[in-house]
């Protein structure tokens, strides 16, 4: 059920060259380097190619796209590529602590800087919506589709245990007593990997004891305000465990193996992101059993406050910048690829900078609408707690997450020793 909405080569001819755009297509052809993570494993692979094969033809010029899969070990090799001059000329990448080692050591341009050369760069987009740096306060990065995380459902299992499809009101309590309910009828209550994927059921339930004003705090320390939270929501984890609320395998399975179980309607929910709309269309028998909507709530959190932000966009590198040639070629590539109709072609129902906003496409089918719903009831919006991790703190607190729900660590060891490496001193 994947739907393709590819931009035509006079669209985007046109959107290169009129428009109020100061910058003319060149008419010497210029190839540049660029590394995303759109590689053949990602739901937007065929959006991205057809985008700049679109681009190519429209400029003549040419990409040498060495896109790969977003993991550490990606994050690692970009990292050295910059460290031994082997950086690309775009880059499509994180905005958060990740880039932090890129903007300080000036290896890529602001935003403000590219304006001065090209008023028209990036003016499609909220300035109060794009990603500021908390390296030097700048912006660097123009997004394409911002992210969201949710709560999906298997409308038909729901159905068959009794439940309805909760809505924006849905409390902790009652998400409890579904769980009970699933778990009574024959089926698992949350389809989750505790092994590889726990950080969303981590982000909710921390947030679950905090507020869209503090969420993205990092602790001093498990005895803090916020290191509290962190245990709370960590206990919240543990209690689901204890209660058999997860696969009996979770400290063990696959994330792919967890998600199987949705689509083979052997469970009632699952949080993930918004790019996980693409794997349901392709993979669900029926997209017709399957919802979005708000990850349940308590204390003084709302089920419509979200967490969600633009995450990852665009940078052009310093090296790029100062090849007069690579520059005008990369300011050329990044406004096609950041356009008003690219942009919602890589997520409709995405969260946007875009001063236009995205338009739903005319044949969206059930689990899309639900989360367009979804993110126009939103009441508030905060960025992840863990993007202030070093990948290496967060990797750390993840992978002790099982320990926790074993009885091995308890949540306060495990947050002490994320943050012992956090600040270096372990």
């Amino acid at each position: 059920m994947k739907r393709l909405l590819c931009l035509s080569i006079a669209a985007l001819l046109t959107l290169l060259t009129g428009c109020g755009q100061s910058q003319t297509v060149s008419s010497e052809s210029t190839q540049i380097t660029v590394v995303t993570t759109f590689d053949s494993s990602d739901g937007n692979h065929d959006n991205y190619v057809n985008a700049y094969k679109a681009y190519e033809s429209a400029t003549k010029n040419t990409v040498d796209d060495q896109s790969g899969t977003s993991n550490e070990e990606w994050k690692a090799q970009v990292m050295s590529d910059f460290e031994t001059g082997k950086e690309p000329d775009v880059l499509f990448y994180f905005t958060g602590a990740d880039a932090n080692s890129l903007i300080a050591n000036k290896k890529v341009v602001p935003i403000s800087e590219i304006r001065k050369y090209n008023a028209d760069y990036a003016a499609n987009m909220k300035d109060s919506m794009m990603p500021v740096s908390t390296v030097d306060g700048r912006q660097y990065a123009v997004p394409v589709n911002g992210y969201w995380e949710g709560l999906y459902i298997n409308k038909k299992v729901l159905a068959e245990c009794g439940i309805e499809v909760p809505g924006a009101d849905y409390t902790w309590e009652q998400f409890l007593h579904d769980c009970s309910t699933t778990k009574e009828k024959g089926y698992i209550p949350i389809a989750c990997s505790l092994n590889e994927v726990p950080h969303y059921w981590f982000e909710f339930c921390v947030y679950n004891y905090g507020n869209v004003y503090n969420h993205a705090a990092l602790p001093g320390n498990s005895a803090d305000e916020t290191g509290q939270n962190w245990v709370n929501g960590l206990g919240d984890i543990k209690k689901l465990y204890d209660n058999g609320f997860y696969p009996e395998d979770t400290t063990a399975i696959t994330d792919s193996e967890a998600n199987a179980l949705m689509t083979n309607d052997q469970a009632a929910f699952m949080i993930d992101g918004s790019w996980k709309i693409g794997w349901f269309q392709e993979n669900a028998a029926d997209i017709n059993d399957f919802a979005v909507t708000y990850v349940p709530a308590k204390m003084e959190r709302k089920p419509t406050d979200i967490i969600g932000g633009l995450s990852m966009g665009y940078y052009i590198t310093q090296k790029a910048w100062d090849d007069p040639k690579k520059r005008d070629a990369c300011i050329e590539f990044v406004l096609a690829m950041t356009t008003d109709e690219v942009v919602t072609t890589f997520g409709s129902t995405s969260v946007t900078a875009l001063k236009n906003g995205t338009t739903p496409p005319e044949d969206a089918d059930p689990l899309v609408l639900s989360a367009l719903a979804m993110t126009k009831g939103c009441t508030a919006i905060t960025p992840a707690a863990q993007d202030g991790l070093s990948p290496t703190s967060r990797n750390a607190l993840f992978a002790d997450v099982k320990k926790i729900v074993i009885g091995e660590l308890t949540p306060a060891q495990a947050i002490d020793n994320c943050l012992s490496l956090q600040s270096g001193t372990k």
